[in-house]
């Protein structure tokens, strides 16, 4: 598996812009995702039961076993709980951009992101799909400029691109997503796309992203805080030209491993890029009981304030993660937990087998004062291995949220 440099670009066929259209005071805030060829398609969204609406209309078109051929997306208001005028407004962007693209508004996607309960500057914003429409290319400039449009607390853009040879052809996927706060297990405040020119069944594309998302986005939590908007969109218009993946197999196996670590890429981006966050912190449950088991343990580590405050602070107070595991409703014997905290100048075993060893501050310091930590819990009840990503949280984080609308 290859790395390629043309973000959500990298596949055959499609076409990208973003702007600055005025929804945001300076920033870019709209994009189009576009292919001339007809993409099939497959979506994951948020379950939070308030949902805004173009996930409403995402979720319509995916259930209307549609083709589609645009993905148009504005940040910088989330269109969500608006009411009535937010599903006119929804299927007014779907129209504009179809219009654009001489298309059929049931063959465009929205997504919107930013601002929840505020209705959409529905001139600036039409004006705006045609400005983005006549700007479509397929140069990595594009690519980049789509990525930058849909940000909003994000600090940097966030994109990947794969290739890969499946049964002598070369498949592309290309990634590009949003996200900093509001991320938390079973989808997030987040939006991630991605294009690929592999020659794929809706099926099995479907099959494909649900297990990739469940490995992925629904393992990562920056703040406990779910949003309304959440979208995980795969367009794949088959330009590559190998045979039709319509069953599993190899083929299918390869393809879902270029998903997977597409989306693990972005998906660690968002926490990397958590609102206010220091620090990477990837937790790695080992021989659990089961996965659910393990998601429950990693999970509650994650989103304890007192775990994620300690690694800001980068004090070794291991007592907050064995509390945080003991109410994550999964029961456990203490006695075979061992504990160990790593990063990239060394480890250090906290508590093995359910007695506290003792360790050295300084060293612990040392090992907590790096980016990226790693904490490994095994538990010594099963065989299943799980892996989850969340961040510290700083003083930035109450900063960022308590000024969000100004």
């Amino acid at each position: 598996m290859k790395l390629n440099n043309n973000g959500i670009l990298a596949a055959k066929g499609f076409q990208a812009a973003g702007t600055h259209t005025g929804i945001k005071k300076q920033k870019k805030d709209m994009a189009i995702i576009y292919s001339e060829a007809p993409c099939t398609y497959a979506g994951a969204f948020t379950q939070n039961v308030v949902k805004a609406a173009p996930v409403i209309w995402d979720q319509k078109v995916l259930s209307a076993e549609n083709t589609v051929h645009a993905v148009v997306i504005n940040s910088g208001n989330a269109n969500a709980v608006t009411g009535a005028t937010g599903h006119n407004d929804t299927q007014t962007m779907a129209e504009v951009t179809a219009s654009s693209l001489n298309i059929q508004k049931e063959e465009v996607l929205v997504c919107s992101t930013g601002v929840i309960g505020v209705p959409l500057p529905m001139d600036i914003v039409t004006q705006g799909i045609c400005k983005v429409a006549e700007q479509l290319e397929d140069t990595k400039k594009a690519a980049t400029e789509a990525a930058e449009a849909i940000l909003t607390t994000d600090t940097f853009a966030k994109e990947i691109a794969l290739e890969e040879q499946i049964e002598g052809y070369t498949i592309h996927v290309g990634a590009m997503g949003k996200g900093s706060g509001m991320i938390h297990p079973n989808m997030a405040t987040m939006l991630a796309f991605i294009a690929t020119d592999v020659n794929i069944t809706k099926p099995m594309l479907q099959k494909a992203l649900s297990k990739c998302v469940n490995l992925s986005f629904n393992m990562i939590t920056v703040d406990g805080d779910t949003s309304t908007n959440d979208s995980v969109i795969v367009l794949a218009n088959g330009q590559a030209g190998n045979p039709i993946i319509d069953q599993e197999g190899e083929a299918f196996e390869q393809f879902q491993s270029m998903l997977f670590e597409a989306l693990k890429y972005i998906a660690i981006s968002i926490v990397k890029d958590g609102e206010g966050a220091t620090k990477l912190l990837e937790v790695e449950i080992q021989n659990a009981k089961s996965f659910e088991a393990g998601k429950l343990l990693a999970k509650s580590i994650l989103t304890s304030s007192l775990v994620k405050t300690a690694f800001f602070g980068e004090d070794a107070n291991w007592g907050r993660i064995l509390a945080a595991m003991g109410y994550a409703g999964v029961p456990f014997d203490q006695e075979k937990v061992t504990l160990i905290l790593e990063s990239c100048v060394g480890s250090i075993t906290l508590f093995k087998e359910g007695m506290p060893i003792k360790f050295s501050e300084h060293k612990a310091k040392r090992i907590l004062e790096e980016n990226e930590i790693k904490i490994f819990v095994e538990m010594g009840e099963g065989v299943e291995k799980v892996t989850a990503w969340g961040c510290d949280l700083s003083y930035d984080y109450v900063k960022i949220n308590g000024e969000y609308r100004s």
